[in-house]
């Protein structure tokens, strides 16, 4: 029987995805160490999670008002550690549940990514997998020493020939190339130890991989692109897709058109794993869940919406009055997620203000947030997930570690039940716990 995927929506920073959680009067304060990530992760496991994963961006909220004060004072996602190394933290906290980490592709380079990751599935044993993102705005240009960022189409073209890359390096060393023959003197076969060669457009790499082949081969690809032209990057290269999908009709059409994409590329669409967001604020009661839900709602602050939506957009709201319609060349200026631009004017149907894309995107709250019952959020679950909206979801808290807490004790054994959610780990690496095949070499190539 189909059974649905769990993913744990993570940050290495000082808040949830949800910017006010800090506030929250049951969120843990330790966000710094390894304890905080190690609880989380426990946590996750004990709900038999497929996978959790770090969400990152290369630098603060602080597009909005050009100033990082009014955000650093607000604690609008301002601290970001390094996920990578968080990841090993919760890693070496866990011992069956996958754990992803973001990566740009436009700021690092294909080797160091492809070291980085590979050495990080051999350390947790196989449960490594890599978030790939083209980053979003010129704060995070400004950071690594860029002037801006790249246009938003020429960003996917120049992470086509980067995946190229790291792809054929985790493919450089062959299945048994370690021989490590201490009577022979024989390390490894150097028939099996390849050399890269590769010259595109926009990147070159010439020599020879240094981290053999993991015990998954290597890590599992994740991708999350929701405009046109990221769908298309995710047809071709994810092997787990995260969306949000703003309801069910919608979901089922776009989680059709994109398996459909996946199959165009000669590759096997059930192998390719579609998550959700979900919101879940659940209690024993309905009632206790709604008393929940309006403390959440109490944290939010319109700066934690503005500054989310100013790092989206890549354009700073606070030029704008909030009643203010923008331009078209303001609109056709916002070069971050477009597809969040393109879902709150197709809603509006007009020139939108900083008010409509605050109402349209709810950026800064609980977009969607399902409130009730065990019961009643696995309900909502199970409908997605059997009408083929998608085949799991991304989990984000309202509060850590509680949110998570409440999500494992009330909903996870209901779901369960239903016989549509595992009761144990298949293996111990993440590809056998998705269900994915350990990969052949050059898989990828079209």
């Amino acid at each position: 029987m189909r059974q649905m995927v769990l993913v744990g929506f993570l940050q290495a920073q000082n808040c949830t995805i949800l910017a006010s959680s800090w506030r929250h009067p049951l969120s843990r304060t330790d966000f710094t160490t390894a304890a905080y990530y190690q609880k989380i992760g426990q946590v996750l496991e004990a709900g038999k999670f497929q996978m959790s994963f770090f969400d990152d961006r290369l630098a603060m909220p602080d597009i909005y008002g050009g100033d990082p004060a009014e955000v650093v004072a607000n604690g609008v996602r301002v601290v970001k550690m390094d996920p990578v190394a968080t990841l090993l933290a919760m890693g070496f906290g866990t011992k069956y549940m996958g754990i992803g980490a973001t990566g740009s592709t436009t700021y690092y380079e294909p080797f160091d990514i492809a070291r980085r990751f590979q050495t990080v599935d051999h350390m947790i044993g196989g449960r490594a997998a890599w978030n790939v993102v083209t980053s979003v705005n010129d704060g995070e240009a400004h950071n690594m020493g860029r002037e801006m960022h790249l246009p938003h189409d020429l960003r996917y073209d120049r992470a086509d020939e980067f995946m190229e890359i790291v792809m054929s390096c985790w493919d450089s060393w062959e299945d048994g190339s370690v021989v490590v023959d201490k009577q022979t003197g024989l390390f490894a076969d150097p028939d099996k130890v390849h050399r890269l060669e590769y010259n595109g457009k926009f990147l070159n790499s010439h020599g020879t991989f240094t981290v053999p082949r993991s015990p998954q081969g290597h890590p599992v690809i994740i991708q999350a692109g929701s405009s046109d032209r990221g769908k298309t990057f995710a047809a071709r290269w994810a092997e787990t897709v995260f969306v949000g999908y703003p309801d069910l009709e919608s979901g089922k059409h776009q989680y059709a058109d994109f398996k459909a994409a996946v199959a165009a590329h000669n590759r096997d669409p059930e192998l390719v794993t579609v998550n959700t967001i979900a919101f879940p604020v659940v209690a024993e009661t309905r009632t206790e869940a709604e008393d929940k839900m309006a403390l959440v709602d109490s944290l939010y602050r319109e700066v934690d919406g503005l500054s989310l939506l100013s790092e989206a957009m890549n354009f700073d709201f606070k030029k704008k009055a909030m009643d203010e319609p923008f331009t078209d060349e303001e609109i056709e200026g916002m070069s971050g997620m477009q597809a969040m631009r393109d879902r709150v004017l197709r809603q509006t149907g007009r020139n939108p203000t900083p008010r409509d894309f605050i109402n349209v995107t709810r950026r800064g709250r609980p977009r969607e947030a399902i409130v009730g019952s065990g019961k009643d959020v696995a309900d909502r679950l199970e409908k997605w997930f059997v009408e083929r909206a998608c085949d799991g979801f991304v989990v984000a808290a309202t509060h850590i570690p509680g949110a998570f807490e409440d999500f494992v004790h009330f909903v996870v054994p209901e779901l369960q039940r239903r016989g549509i959610y595992h009761k144990d780990y298949q293996g111990a690496t993440l590809r056998e716990n998705l269900g994915l095949p350990y990969p052949e070499l050059g898989w990828w190539r079209e």
